[in-house]
């Protein structure tokens, strides 16, 4: 008898306590769990931040130095890559600091806060640990509240740090303090957000889809309104539909404002009610928008693991196709007003341009670079679904039968590798069609697809470190980041800081030249193919040596 009325008073108790009961407990072990995680994303931002004031200390030293930027800062160019350029007029080195880099921290912590809100909620039904969870006396909205709690924790650790890390160089306390809150108001912001998708497909690969589109949405909604902006014409007031943009529009260490900020706040506070609405409205494990039912038997065409890879990956080669060629198009018909803001540019200016006297190329050739690194995002979001395929029970059943784990691997890659080189292709094409309307000239249209395109030895070798990691130590499949990271940095950044050459090379995507503005490195590129081959092969002799794991 005592076991039997013991769940019935759980149950009371769990009815009583009302949907949030047990959110403490919860948040605990989403705190264990995440013990690695949370300092590694809340300090490597940090830590980034940390870099670029201090290498742009050791850069700018004199008013000299600040002079000669500010003219890029202020530019079409400064305002697509990092803001509206508040106080760029009278520019400090913490001015440049928050308008002209601290986009790119901003934008890291809404992906913090997306990854975050989805593995603990999505990832957990998917897996069926909710529904085990839940079973026990825990409201209904204990795991979205905990996830939320975690996000909104990482976010106010990071303001912290970041705000630590400005006034303790110096740089005024209000501004710092600010710039701060700017960086954890947009984490707000994109948690709420995700805890809305979450609620829309049952898979967390859809749920990240979704939040991540609304994330990129906001990033180029941003970049479109701030470049408007600083021309005088357009529609800058797209800036305001962004929460990135709400976070630039605070103006840290120029104006100090707080109020754009509460509209952070004021959407996380929507989105989180929305989401614990919609979450009441479905079922354990599923989604609002249910899957589409399948036939009965499998097309003949799913026949090999190739054809069953293209299958698993095709939707999300659909989303990121649209979105790429819809995003190049965009940046492209912005070349001639980046031309016109860089008429009188000086030559130190020039270098930020992919060091081409002839500015057209330069930012063209930049433009693929840039797209480089967001189809390597691609590639490593694609091999992080193999892990997850994996941990929750599909990949056992599929080598269960005559399909070979070197097959099982080698399909998902070679899908993988062909979609990273297809979304070039079309990140090309809508950069070369934007630019040609934009300029009235199409002749270098050929020239943009073949400079887009000829990064992909380089996407390549990190898709293929990327497996390595998956096939050796699947737990470390996230170091692969910070490769990209790096390569960013030093791409985009290494003009203007000044690294040596030695720094420079370690990036494959150095190798391959800025294609129109630069030669094509053909002896780079060959050797990059090579080395994704040979690290490809090893990642698939790891993978057969280890054992197939299951769980989060």
């Amino acid at each position: 008898m005592t076991a039997l009325a013991e769940p019935r008073l759980a149950g009371t108790a769990a009815a009583r306590g009302g949907p949030f009961t047990g959110t403490g407990v919860l948040l605990r072990f989403m705190l264990r769990r995440d013990r690695i995680r949370l300092p590694a994303w809340v300090l490597g931002l940090t830590l980034l931040m940390t870099y670029f004031a201090t290498a742009l200390d050791t850069l700018l030293k004199t008013e000299e130095d600040l002079a000669g930027f500010s003219q890029f800062a202020g530019s079409p160019a400064g305002a697509m890559f990092g803001g509206p350029g508040f106080g760029f007029d009278a520019l400090t080195i913490e001015r440049f600091l928050a308008g002209q880099y601290g986009l790119y921290i901003v934008t890291g912590a809404g992906l913090m806060a997306l990854l975050t809100v989805v593995r603990h909620t999505r990832v957990e039904e998917q897996a069926g640990r909710t529904e085990l969870v839940r079973a026990n006396v825990l409201g209904r909205h204990v795991q979205l509240t905990a996830a939320l709690a975690l996000a909104g924790l990482m976010a106010a650790l990071l303001s912290l740090l970041i705000t630590g890390v400005m006034a303790g160089r110096g740089y005024d306390a209000a501004g710092s303090l600010t710039f701060g809150a700017s960086v954890g108001a947009c984490a707000l912001a994109v948690a709420g957000i995700t805890a809305v998708a979450v609620q829309v497909s049952e898979y967390s690969r859809g749920a990240s889809g979704i939040a991540g589109a609304a994330l990129g949405g906001a990033f180029v909604l941003r970049a479109l309104g701030d470049t408007a902006h600083v021309q005088g014409s357009g529609p800058s007031w797209l800036s305001w539909l962004s929460p990135i943009g709400w976070s630039q529009q605070a103006a840290p260490y120029t104006h100090d404002r707080w109020w754009p900020l509460l509209l952070s706040v004021a959407l996380a506070a929507v989105t989180a009610a929305v989401g614990f609405r919609l979450s009441a409205r479905r079922d354990v494990g599923a989604g609002l928008a249910p899957p589409r039912p399948g036939p009965r038997r499998a097309a003949r065409w799913l026949n090999s693991p190739l054809t069953l890879a293209f299958r698993l990956h095709r939707a999300s080669v659909t989303g990121w196709s649209s979105a790429v060629l819809v995003g190049g198009v965009a940046y492209g018909s912005f070349t001639q007003a980046l031309l016109d803001g860089f008429e009188d540019a000086p030559e130190d200016l020039v270098a930020v341009m992919g060091g081409s006297e002839d500015l057209l190329n330069g930012y063209l050739g930049l433009m693929g670079l840039m797209w480089a690194f967001i189809t390597t995002a691609y590639a490593i979001l694609a091999v992080q679904t193999l892990r997850s395929e994996e941990s929750e029970g599909r990949t056992e059943p599929v080598l269960a039968t005559a399909v070979s784990r070197p097959a099982w691997l080698g399909s998902h890659l070679v899908v993988i590798g062909v979609t990273a080189a297809w979304l070039l292709l079309l990140a090309g094409l809508g950069d070369g069609l934007g630019a040609a309307v934009s300029t009235g000239d199409a002749s270098p249209f050929g020239d943009v697809l073949l400079g887009h395109v000829a990064h992909t030895p380089a996407v390549w070798l990190v898709l293929a470190l990327a497996a390595l990691l998956y096939g050796a130590v699947p737990r470390a499949l996230l170091l692969v980041w910070v490769a990209v990271g790096y390569g960013a940095v030093v791409g985009f950044f290494g003009p203007v800081l000044g690294l040596p050459d030695a720094a420079l090379s370690v990036s494959p995507f150095e190798h391959v030249g800025g294609y129109p503005a630069e030669d094509l490195g053909i002896a780079a590129i060959t050797v990059l193919c090579g080395l994704a081959v040979a690290v490809g092969a090893c990642a698939i002799a790891a993978y057969r040596r280890r054992d197939i794991t299951t769980g989060a």
